[in-house]
């Protein structure tokens, strides 16, 4: 139950740092992976350790039918996510507990909490709002986030260098590879689940061990089997949208982060671009093709317009598909959230050529799905689809 650290990473990482053309992004990249990452990553191997002195019962924390809510980025985990986690019987984990992922920690923080309450009034939580204003004020129109909303499982890696959120600080997508888990080494892929599972385990003691585990990560597309392997009583949900919305609509968000670095090679954001293209691609299809080797593993599919035209059918489809039934608590949730469907769009805006795409590739790489899904294509090629069955 210790904490996990990726060394060959971390020191893959360092020699592209030092590779920056900016003397400042060098800096600030030092600064973030020789002091604030190992000093963070010391802290949390601290207090691994004392979990397993404070905690004995944390030894015999079960595990039982985790639901993993996987799909490409965009195409409505979070909702999905979201609707479910209205079920008082899953466990999930919020932005802070990702990032403090003991037990001690986490039982701190909300000690402190009350605390703040009941003797400062709430001044530690006003001085955090402001925070995260800040922290996530450029982003927020694309993705909202908060320190006490349920965000990706993904981000406990951050500070063991293992995460796929490094990918908004380095854009070397092409050399740093948070996709493809299940391609590692056995023993790599091993100890990487083994620390997840572990966490899991913190999570639950905190909330209930009675509760079910419920996680919505789109980069563990590619982990479906390292997933299987850690948990092998997992269920799975995958969501599916239409790729013309989700791709740019990734990239987007990709791009606004790397703005934020300051001045990137364009060179490299292209490199970077065209690999999250290629990723996307596999996010798409190889869920499926790892679920179809194991047809015992309980599993649904969530076509996102469904999901927002009609919340609580598109959850009761997949509660049947799992094999769990709907309380009245989770029953009544659902009732409010459909008053609200359709209203979940984002506001921003982007295009393909932005991103050096063009028209026919997304349809031409995924088009078994177009037409599983019958998903609308983009105006030019609907025109073109049109005169050739003229």
């Amino acid at each position: 139950m210790l904490f996990y650290f990726d060394f060959t990473m971390w020191l893959k990482m360092l020699r592209m740092a030092s590779k920056e053309a900016s003397r400042k992004q060098r800096y600030k990249l030092y600064k973030l992976l020789l002091v604030r990452v190992p000093l963070r990553a010391s802290v949390h191997s601290l207090f691994f350790m004392l979990d397993m002195l404070l905690f004995p019962k944390l030894w015999f924390t079960k595990v039982r039918e985790p639901v993993f809510i996987i799909g490409h980025a965009r195409s409505g985990t979070t909702l999905a996510h979201r609707l479910m986690s209205g079920d008082e019987r899953f466990s999930t984990f919020k932005y802070y507990e990702l990032l403090l992922p003991s037990l001690l920690q986490k039982k701190l923080v909300r000690l402190g909490a009350w605390l703040d309450s009941h003797l400062l009034r709430g001044y530690l939580e006003g001085r955090l709002k402001a925070w995260e204003a800040r922290k996530f004020g450029p982003t927020q129109h694309i993705h909202k986030m908060g320190l006490n909303i349920p965000e990706e499982d993904d981000l406990m890696y951050f500070n063991s260098c293992a995460s796929g959120f490094w990918a908004t600080k380095l854009p070397y997508m092409d050399s740093l590879d948070f996709f493809h888990i299940d391609q590692r080494p056995a023993r790599s892929r091993r100890r990487l689940m083994r620390f997840y599972r572990n966490c899991v385990k913190r999570q639950l003691y905190i909330n209930g061990n009675n509760k079910i585990h419920l996680s919505k990560n789109p980069t563990y597309c590619g982990r479906v089997e390292s997933l299987l392997e850690a948990f092998p009583d997992a269920r799975f949900v995958v969501l599916y949208r239409n790729p013309y919305e989700t791709i740019p609509s990734l990239l987007k968000l990709l791009h606004v982060g790397w703005k934020l670095q300051g001045n990137l090679a364009s060179e490299r954001i292209q490199r970077s671009t065209r690999e999250m293209i290629n990723l996307s691609y596999e996010s798409y299809l190889y869920p499926l093709q790892v679920l179809k080797r194991h047809p015992q593993t309980p599993s649904a599919i969530i076509d996102y317009r469904e999901l927002i035209s009609a919340p609580r059918q598109a959850i009761e489809k997949v509660y049947a598909d799992l094999g769990l039934t709907l309380t009245p608590q989770l029953s009544t949730f659902l009732d409010r959230e459909a008053s609200r469907s359709g209203k979940h769009e984002t506001s921003h805006s982007y295009s393909l050529a932005e991103f050096g795409l063009a028209d026919d590739e997304i349809h031409q790489q995924l088009e078994p799905l177009f037409s599983t899904f019958d998903w609308e294509l983009p105006n030019t090629l609907q025109k073109e689809t049109d005169h050739d069955h003229a």
